[in-house]
């Protein structure tokens, strides 16, 4: 028989787990933990599904895990609402498998990214639609700056490192960020 949780165990079970995998939301966009009213507040949104039989089971933990690994991703929950709704039991544990992966592969670049001494971020207009960040302020030259927008315009990927959010297809660059676009490859989940 499936296993059965109230509401206050599933949120329990939700923190432990992104506890032990070290799984939360980016920017202080949600809090660091998911309380019964968390949980209620999400089935309002059509995040996760009615309670079945009087509980909550493994496709309810799953939705919740994914929410986590989304927001953990800086998305909002309207997008991910549209990635996940209608998602199947196994659908979830992909996620959840391909969510961990991407939090543990993103957490250690974190790790190697630390800040340096000298680090002075800076933000270099490259067009009325495209900036660009420089972790060291180095200006770029009048070449490099077309290179980059023909770049642009021509669709290449200017940044291998950015994450395709665990194949829900989200895709980004550093420079190109657009979550309103359809996501291309949400069908091979």
């Amino acid at each position: 028989m499936p296993q059965s949780f109230s509401i206050e165990e599933l949120s329990e079970q939700v923190n432990e787990w992104c506890s032990e995998h070290g799984v939360s939301p980016v920017s202080g966009q949600a809090g660091n933990s998911v309380s019964e009213r968390s949980i209620r507040y999400y089935r309002t949104l059509g995040l996760v599904d009615a309670p079945e039989g009087g509980g909550y089971g493994e496709k309810h933990l799953l939705q919740i895990i994914a929410i986590r690994l989304l927001q953990a991703q800086g998305l909002p929950l309207s997008r991910i609402r549209e990635l996940l709704y209608g998602r199947s039991l196994d659908e979830l544990r992909e996620v959840r498998r391909r969510g961990l992966a991407e939090a543990i592969r993103v957490t250690a670049s974190i790790r190697m990214a630390k800040p340096v001494e000298d680090e002075l971020w800076r933000m270099i207009p490259l067009s009325e639609d495209y900036m660009l960040v420089s972790r060291r302020g180095t200006p770029l030259t009048p070449d490099q700056r077309e290179a980059v927008l023909t770049a642009l315009r021509a669709g290449v990927k200017i940044e291998q490192r950015v994450r395709s959010t665990f194949g829900l297809g989200v895709a980004g660059q550093i420079l190109v960020h657009d979550l309103s676009q359809k996501p291309e490859h949400l069908d091979q989940v």
